[in-house]
Order: structure tokens, then sequence, then C-alpha cells
């Protein structure tokens, strides 16, 4: 049977991994999707959206993105009882990836939702004004969900590392 303090480790390393892919995926979009769309044209940049924000709705994006922050959420009632010296990491990992879903939940779902709305690429009447409405703000506020998606996965590698070394002074013992 597991122990609860296990059961706490295997729920905190579960956050940690979740939180570390949502943060690839918003790095890998800041560092090389967005500026690469820039280059080209409406068209691309337009259609491309759109179809990012098809491949997006998976079980897989989807439980990693609803799973960060719930997975970190559990962590933090599993922490405050089992090892309250990791609560404030645990804490902060979970608010960080609260706010990263924050930020996609007001920002990013509604320009994705004008980009969808602009139509086919091919029929679309004004895709330049849709790239100027929704670019700009798209790739900044990704840069910010980047920046707490990573800092969610620090909080939470911190705790990870306390929680082993804590474990093997334990061993010691």
């Amino acid at each position: 049977m597991i122990d609860s303090r296990r059961a706490a480790t295997v729920v905190l390393l579960l956050a940690t991994v979740a939180n570390g892919l949502q943060a690839g995926t918003y790095y890998i979009f800041a560092c090389g999707v967005m500026p690469g769309l820039e280059l080209g044209d409406d068209r691309t940049f337009v259609a491309a959206m759109q179809q990012f924000n098809v491949s997006f709705i998976n079980p897989w994006f989807l439980a990693t993105f609803l799973g960060a922050p719930l997975l970190a959420l559990i962590a933090v009632v599993t922490h405050r009882r089992t090892r309250p010296a990791l609560w404030a990491w645990v804490t902060a990992g979970f608010l960080l990836a609260m706010a990263t879903v924050v930020i996609t939940s007001v920002v990013h779902f509604p320009l994705n939702e004008a980009l969808t709305a602009a139509g086919p690429p091919d029929r679309a009447p004004n895709l330049h004004a849709v790239r100027e409405a929704t670019a700009s703000t798209w790739s900044g506020w990704n840069t910010v969900r980047a920046v707490t998606s990573t800092a969610a996965l620090a909080a939470l590698s911190c705790a990870l590392l306390i929680s082993s070394g804590q474990d093997r002074s334990e061993s010691r013992r």
C-alpha cells in the first residue's frame, strides 16, 4: 500500500510533468512558430492559426492543459497535510499554472474565435485586418503564458528537489 507522502510525491511529479509539457508548448510557439508565421503572408498566418486551433482540440493537449493546474491543486492539498515545508513552492506552482489557464481563456480563446470567424482563408475578404487584429496580441500574451508556465514548472521542480532531499535525509536516520 502506498503511503500518503509517497502519493503526494507522485501527484507532485505528475503536476510537474504536465506543467512542463505546457511550458514546452508555449515556449516553442514563442520561439519558433510565431516568429516563423510572422515572416509569412496574411493568408499563411490565418490559415496556420486556424489549423492550430483545430489541432489543439485533442485529448492529449486537453489532458495537460486542464491537468497541469488540476494536478498542481491536488498537490497543494496533499502537501498541506503531508509536507508543509513544500507547500509554498507547490502553491506557487498551482497559482502560476492557473495564471496560464486564465491567460489562455481570457486572451487566446477570443482571439482564436476571431481567427475562426474570418472564414476560409481563400474566401476571407480582409485577411490583413484579421492578422492585424490578432497577431501581436496573440504572440505577446503567448510569451507571458510561456513565462507563467515555465515559472510553474520551476516552482514545482523546486518542490520535488526539496522533497527528494528530505527523503534522503530521513532515510539516513
